[in-house]
């Protein structure tokens, strides 16, 4: 697809840029451009433009405000060693960006499309790629309904968007283990419904339960099944882990996709680089009571949840209506740092990796 690129001509100076970027958290500031796609049913795809950042105009009887026909997803660009700038698996959001598409009845945008969205923005934006191998470009592409109407059915027109905004390391202070509240009264998705999609309206939904968790004092909500409120699913946004120890060394064990998980791209390369390492892993179902006999036992070692911004976070305490029990006393265990460092080593291209996983969105410096 021909894109049409038209250059800011408001772009940050060079000095307010690497200010940004010395300190730039997560979602506070964005890069100098934007990328957006239009569809509707007459054309298809098109009218592809690279653009300065800023406002769009909405109507106010846009049918996304009303509707809800929002999707989005998140990855990152790394700088290596050699100046490149990579991505990790980007062809996975793409095929995710396009199940969550088909589940909100919205138009699949061609994956090799969505990867050169991605890499016509960092053309013109390559210089907001931190330098820092703890930090990254986080890339946010998302679609949204832009029919105007109140007609309750698929709208007939979309917009797809990316933008981009430098990500600091999540833990500034280090890798601690963060604390959960076991969700007995909310619910995140069931089975049939839009669990596996990452639309906006799951995580509008996960917000009152995010929120009473933090008066509880801890830092992230647990999901359990809808049906019978006993089988552990998600941390927040992040997919868990569980590692057991077995008489042959250590196994790890992720909750299986039931269609109500969203299959997480993190989760999926942990189950490989697992594997790689050594380590015997599993898809199961896990319970809430075996999870706090497991670590009393101490047949349960390590719990850590996993994502794009995190990459891999420690469980370190669990807190419930019921009680609570600490996990790994409250410690970073060895092998979740171990997974960590690895993914990281590979995302970051300090180590090789025998997977396609590194696709490359502009070439090392000359």
């Amino acid at each position: 697809m021909e894109f049409l690129v038209t250059r800011s001509t408001k772009t940050k100076a060079a000095q307010e840029r690497e200010l940004i970027l010395e300190n730039p958290g997560f979602g506070r500031s964005f890069t100098d451009h934007m990328v957006i796609i239009e569809f509707d049913q007459a054309q298809g795809w098109h009218n592809a433009q690279v653009l300065p950042y800023g406002e769009i105009k909405l109507d106010p009887a846009n049918m996304a405000l009303h509707y809800g026909q929002q999707i989005f997803e998140g990855l990152k660009a790394y700088r290596h060693q050699d100046g490149s700038i990579n991505a990790f698996r980007p062809q996975q959001n793409a095929a995710r960006f396009n199940r969550s598409a088909k589940r909100l009845a919205m138009p699949e945008l061609p994956e090799e499309v969505f990867v050169q969205a991605i890499k016509e923005l960092i053309k013109v934006d390559s210089e907001w790629v931190p330098l820092d191998k703890e930090k990254s470009l986080y890339l946010r592409p998302f679609m949204f309904a832009t029919e105007v109407g109140l007609g309750v059915r698929p709208a007939n027109k979309y917009l797809f968007m990316l933008i981009a905004s430098p990500a600091g390391a999540y833990f500034p202070k280090g890798l601690k283990p963060v604390s959960v509240w076991l969700s007995e009264e909310y619910v995140r998705a069931a089975v049939g419904g839009t669990g596996e999609a990452k639309c906006a309206g799951n995580y509008a939904a996960s917000l009152i339960a995010q929120a009473q968790a933090a008066t509880q004092g801890c830092d992230q909500v647990v999901w359990l099944d809808a049906q019978e409120r006993r089988w552990i699913e998600e941390m927040g946004g992040m997919n868990l882990y569980f590692v057991y120890k077995t008489p042959n060394g250590h196994k790890l064990l992720t909750p299986k996709l039931t269609g109500s998980l969203l299959p997480g791209i993190t989760r999926d390369s942990i189950l490989t680089l697992a594997k790689d390492l050594g380590f015997e892993v599993e898809e199961g179902r896990l319970s809430v009571e075996d999870w706090r006999k497991g670590c009393e036992s101490g047949e349960i070692e390590e719990v850590f949840a996993c994502g794009t911004a995190a990459v891999i976070t420690p469980v370190g305490e669990v807190k419930s209506a019921s009680g609570g029990w600490l996990v790994n006393k409250n410690e970073t265990g060895s092998i979740t740092a171990k997974l960590r460092e690895n993914l990281l080593a590979i995302q970051t291209g300090d180590a090789p990796t025998r997977h396609e996983w590194i696709y490359e969105l502009a070439p090392k410096n000359r």
